[in-house]
């Protein structure tokens, strides 16, 4: 039967727990691992939820009674858009660069001069709140108008309201961009709701005035910077167009304006006079050239034998020679039929020879008239070849001359085409500043708030229950670290390394002992609990001998040990009680015997045990109080002197229980422990510091004691942190028993 009982049911929460009972060394005190950080947490929630209840519920009431006592807040919005490129009516640029897509720094300046000192102090005056004593007063600031009206008109005296108001607009003025738009909301908060409305819709229009002002001081600083410049090269470039007519005049250079191509509209550049002569006479001597040779060619041509060509293309000397064919022919057709004496036939031959006269005559004035052509070909060509060659050398001679005429011609140009490009510039400025729209406008007017957004009741009770939860939760940690009792018995482990044998609930009104005399009450089952733990500690079950200590007084080890001797001898075993604890002895007076015999006789030499033993009215229980009061207790319990009686002793018992004095302050405990089989610690829940617990254990275990476990006495499980249930076993079935007086 008791072999099938788990060690979880015995209150062995680690598998550490069975080898200490089956005899291995004790552990370190506090070796155990402790507990999750998180159910740490609940527990420390739990335990102290009334602390953070009462913070809560603490909050919640202040948050409503700031609530009800702090001045109502209007809020009034305008939203603006602001664009990153103004509007094009032409394609001029701006003075300003445009800015691209992924430009953020435009938006992040636009968003700070919305909210910069200049632009509140200029709504403050345009809404004469500088002179208004009730808009400082709203604020808190009474004491700004000081002295007379004399000394408050003064011009420092303004200028430091005016200073104030902006910083006091500043403070209740919230600029908030819309996520992912062009769009922003200026929202204005003061508690008067027609103030927040006006300075809200004042902001947005005195920002758009502000950026056209900027943009128009822009444009007018770039004008009046050109105008300068205009100015300076404007003067540069009469001085050199000046040198360049006076140098031109001096060489005697005259050059031609240039010529724009009808097809390609390119302009040439300008040409000299000379050069345009010696291209002229260059290209008329090469056409005289080309005359002079084929006047050449026409004429050896012509003093050839043979037909030429002149000849053959001159309409006379072709008739003349059509004629001749003719009455050649005819002569020949007279000859076939006449003699040459044939009249007709002489008046042929005559004809043709007037023919060939004329022919040749012909021919000959051609020929003249070629050689006269040739010979003026020639001359014009000798007469232009020497024009050219003259033009030639005037050429070079211009050229050496021209060197300084460019020079002062590219000045001149240089300066003529920085000028013009500058007044460009100046016009584009002018009319590009006066035909450009603004870039940021109003989407949303403000409007008059209805009702206030400041304070909001539940945010408020939110934040002040979320406050008070946080001091509560401050003040919770701080109770948690400074109360180091063992309020639930899942601490024990893990705060002291030592396994828990049982948990003893707190006695009701009825006191302990008597609540031992029931069989059914919790008291008796949670030590049954104990005993049964106790059946697992060594291979031959419960220890023979067993000690109960405890670090101070009234932790309950002496009910303790009484009850584990009832239970014991319950189990039908012969159980002795001693009372072990000479400095205070309390079996005696709880039990009411005399205590003049008993433990500290027999350490003292006394050698009749029969004579010290009481039986009680509980079957198998005899008890050994402690005897007279020695005057040192720890000199008659230093030696063999308890040993030897706890030796005789169980000679004639099964178990005995031994009454310990508690551990601190005094030597008896641990001289005690040394003695016995086994050692059981009570320690009493929400009561006793941890630390001391954990000093007093050390103790224990520096005088070789074998320490078994520890018994949570005094445990009340509504205090505990999530409740132990020991309420439920405990009094489980009682419900069942027959009322007294009835079956």
């Amino acid at each position: 039967m008791m072999d099938s009982i788990s060690p979880r049911a015995l209150g062995l929460t680690a598998p550490g727990d069975l080898r200490l009972f089956a005899g291995d060394a004790a552990p370190d005190v506090g070796a155990a691992p402790r507990m999750p950080p998180l159910k740490r947490l609940l527990r420390v929630i739990v335990r102290w939820r009334w602390v953070l209840g009462t913070a809560i519920i603490a909050g919640f009431m202040l948050g409503l009674i700031v609530t009800l006592i702090t001045t109502r807040q209007y809020t009034s919005t305008v939203r603006v858009e602001i664009a990153r490129e103004t509007t094009r009516v032409v394609e001029i640029d701006s003075v300003q660069r445009d800015t691209s897509v992924a430009d953020q720094e435009f938006y992040q300046t636009q968003y700070g001069l919305l909210q910069s000192q200049t632009l509140a102090e200029r709504v403050a005056r345009e809404l004469r709140l500088v002179d208004d004593p009730a808009f400082f007063e709203m604020f808190g600031r009474k004491g700004v108008f000081k002295g007379d009206r004399v000394q408050q008109s003064t011009p420092a005296a303004r200028a430091k309201r005016n200073d104030l108001a902006g910083k006091l607009l500043l403070q209740h003025v919230g600029v908030v961009p819309v996520r992912g738009s062009r769009l922003v909301d200026v929202s204005a908060v003061t508690p008067d709701p027609a103030l927040s409305q006006r300075i809200a819709n004042t902001w947005a229009l005195d920002f758009i005035n502000m950026n056209l002002e900027r943009r128009f001081e822009a444009t007018g600083y770039a004008r009046r910077f050109l105008e300068g410049r205009l100015e300076q090269i404007r003067q540069k470039l009469e001085e050199s167009e000046r040198n360049l007519v006076g140098y031109a005049s001096a060489q005697d250079i005259i050059n031609l304006p240039g010529s724009v191509n009808q097809k390609t509209g390119e302009t040439t550049g300008e040409r000299s006079l000379l050069s345009d002569d010696l291209t002229a006479l260059n290209a008329a001597l090469a056409s005289a050239t080309a005359d002079r040779i084929e006047a050449q060619s026409r004429l050896s041509q012509a003093r050839t034998p043979d037909a030429t060509s002149e000849s053959l293309s001159n309409q006379a000397i072709g008739e003349l020679r059509q004629k001749r064919a003719q009455a050649a022919s005819d002569y020949a057709q007279l000859m076939g039929k006449f003699e040459p004496g044939y009249p007709a036939a002489k008046g042929l031959a005559l004809q043709i020879a007037s023919l060939d006269q004329a022919i040749a005559r012909e021919e000959n004035r051609v020929r003249t008239s070629l050689q006269q052509i040739y010979a003026s070909s020639l001359a014009r060509e000798r007469a232009l070849m020497a024009r050219v060659n003259s033009l030639k050398g005037g050429l070079t001679d211009f050229r050496r001359r021209s060197i300084q005429y460019n020079i002062y011609q590219r000045d001149a140009d240089t300066n003529r085409e920085l000028y013009n490009g500058l007044l460009q510039r100046y016009k584009e400025i002018g009319v590009a500043g006066g035909i450009e729209n603004n870039n940021i406008s109003v989407v949303d007017p403000a409007k008059l708030p209805d009702r206030p957004s400041k304070p909001n009741l539940m945010l408020n009770l939110i934040l002040f229950m979320f406050a008070g939860l946080v001091v509560g939760g401050m003040i919770a940690w701080a109770l948690e670290q400074i109360d180091e009792g063992i309020t639930d018995p899942g601490e024990v482990e893990s705060e002291l390394g030592v396994p828990l044998l049982g948990v003893v609930p707190r006695s009701g009104a009825e006191g302990p002992l008597d609540a031992l005399q029931n069989p059914k009450s919790p008291l008796v089952e949670a030590y049954l609990a104990v005993q049964t733990s106790l059946e697992l500690a060594t291979a031959h079950g419960a220890p023979k001998s067993i000690a109960i200590t405890s670090t101070r007084p009234q932790e309950g080890k002496s009910v303790t040990a009484f009850a584990l001797a009832q239970s014991l001898a319950r189990a039908r075993r012969k159980v002795v009680l001693i009372d072990a604890d000479l400095r205070s002895p309390s079996v005696h007076r709880e039990f009411g015997l005399k205590n003049d015999l008993g433990v500290s006789n027999f350490l003292a030499g006394a050698d009749n045990i029969d004579a010290a033993l009481h039986k009680t009215d509980r079957p198998g229980l005899s008890i050994m109080t402690a005897g007279p009061q020695p005057p040192n207790a720890a000199d008659l319990l230093t030696g063999d002197g308890l040993r030897n009686l706890i030796a005789l002793l169980l000679e004639r018992f099964d178990h005995v229980v031994v009454d310990s004095p508690p551990v601190m302050g005094l030597a008896d405990a641990p001289l005690v422990a040394s003695a016995v089989e086994g050692v059981i610690f009570a320690v009493e829940a929400r009561s006793i510091r941890t630390s001391i617990v954990r000093v007093a254990l050390g103790r224990l275990h520096a005088s070789n004691a074998r320490l078994l476990g520890i018994v949570l006495t005094k445990f009340e499980s509504k205090r505990a942190h999530f409740g132990y249930g020991y309420e439920y076993g405990y009094g489980y079935g009682q419900d069942r028993l027959p009322r007294p007086g009835k079956r």
